[in-house]
């Protein structure tokens, strides 16, 4: 079975008062069975042609003709299914054939090789050849289609009050759009809560990468429960910080170090970019921003003459440059670039690296969200020296801080 978002399997069994193991793994088994049930309704779907109820578009004189019980052996114990039925007897289910009597581990095969980015032809060979079970391509996209409401619950899901720290990005990917190969962005935000942990607080794909998607973004999570942020760290992009003055006022924004020395190095030859850089390293690691204010009139001194626009991009944007400054070590190794989202889009990108282009948004959704589930499934334990640096944070930010200690 697909595995959930994990704050949403919680929600669950605090829903159900689960209470033991035993209560959990019925609750699996109940969610196994409820995949492979879709699974079957939307190959029945596809062999006639129309969804049920949809008589509009029914262009066959077969139909569907009630269903009958099965009990079949499973990775998580016995499952009853109800296995729908054909008018005409042509239906041949795939998913669980007629006479299969146990379907361990086969509820993951065609989602398992979807999440690691093969393509929808060689699932359909690797099921025939492996598992004598035969998908075509609309078959593959029907099941995976069955990920779409899980996708909407957990891009919906409530989130934390307050997060410390919050990174913000976008991936960018090719998609097929009515006929038509398009840039797309992928917008991500990463936060850290005030346990020190990591999660991944959404996905949503747009246009390409805007200041105004962006507020669209962050009133998006303050409509989850986000009522404040205390750090954000994002890239260079034009209208940020306005945005967030507007969603969340009282958060501090850190400008990204790692994005800016790409930027400001644009405007200094190749040849140059070495010399400059080591001049430039002072900056960003010195030990308060009064060193690091003279650290940066050492640069202009050096290379100001000569590529007065870099220097200029430094100046222009201190202010959020800077804003690392007044913490201590631990955080502002955390804040000062967006390294966590960039490692995370590195996983993103291994799996997706092989298309050239998505057939829609929900098919690039579908598997950024598969990988997302495998990603933060590892992302089990707080930042390291979180107490030291939680206890920093109660001090610089005062009641917006409320734990129990």
């Amino acid at each position: 079975m697909v595995k959930r978002e994990k704050s949403l399997m919680r929600q669950l069994i605090e829903e159900r008062g689960i209470k033991d193991i035993a209560g959990v793994q019925a609750l699996v088994k109940e969610l196994t069975a409820r995949f492979i049930q879709e699974a079957m309704d939307a190959e029945l779907d596809e062999e006639l042609g129309y969804s049920k109820y949809d008589y509009k578009n029914k262009q066959t004189d077969n139909s569907r003709n009630g269903s009958y019980k099965k009990t079949v052996s499973s990775s998580q114990g016995d499952i009853e299914l109800t296995v729908p039925r054909d008018r005409n007897g042509d239906y041949e289910p795939q998913i669980v054939k007629k006479h299969q009597m146990d379907i361990s581990d086969i509820e993951d095969k065609i989602i398992f090789l979807y999440s690691q980015g093969t393509s929808t032809r060689d699932i359909e060979k690797t099921m025939q050849e492996m598992y004598g079970i035969e998908v075509d391509a609309t078959r593959v996209s029907k099941i995976t289609d069955k990920l779409l409401p899980m996708i909407r619950e957990w891009q919906n899901r409530p989130l934390e009050s307050v997060y410390a720290m919050v990174m913000l990005d976008a991936i960018h990917y090719k998609v097929r759009e009515e006929g038509v190969v398009v840039k797309k962005a992928v917008y991500i935000a990463i936060g850290t809560d005030l346990e020190g942990k990591k999660d991944v607080l959404g996905l949503w794909v747009g246009a390409i990468e805007s200041s105004k998607y962006w507020l669209g973004v962050l009133n998006g999570l303050k409509n989850r429960g986000v009522q404040d942020i205390l750090i954000i760290s994002v890239d260079g992009l034009t209208g940020f910080s306005e945005a967030i003055a507007v969603a969340y006022p009282q958060t501090e924004v850190q400008r990204c170090i790692i994005h800016q020395i790409r930027s400001s190095t644009r405007y200094v030859s190749y040849k140059d970019v070495k010399a400059f850089t080591a001049v430039l390293k002072p900056i960003y690691k010195a030990p308060t921003e009064e060193s690091a204010l003279e650290a940066l009139g050492e640069l202009e001194r050096t290379w100001g003459a000569k590529y007065p626009a870099a220097i200029r991009s430094w100046r222009e944007h201190w202010d959020e440059l800077s804003t690392m400054f007044k913490y201590p070590e631990q955080i502002r190794r955390i804040i000062y670039t967006t390294n966590a989202i960039e490692n995370f889009n590195r996983q993103l990108r291994k799996v997706t690296k092989t298309k050239s282009a998505f057939v829609s948004d929900d098919a690039l959704l579908k598997q950024l969200y598969l990988v997302t589930m495998h990603v933060t499934d590892k992302w089990t334990m707080p930042i390291k020296d979180w107490g030291s640096i939680l206890m920093h944070l109660m001090i610089y930010f005062g009641d917006r801080v409320n734990v129990r200690l």
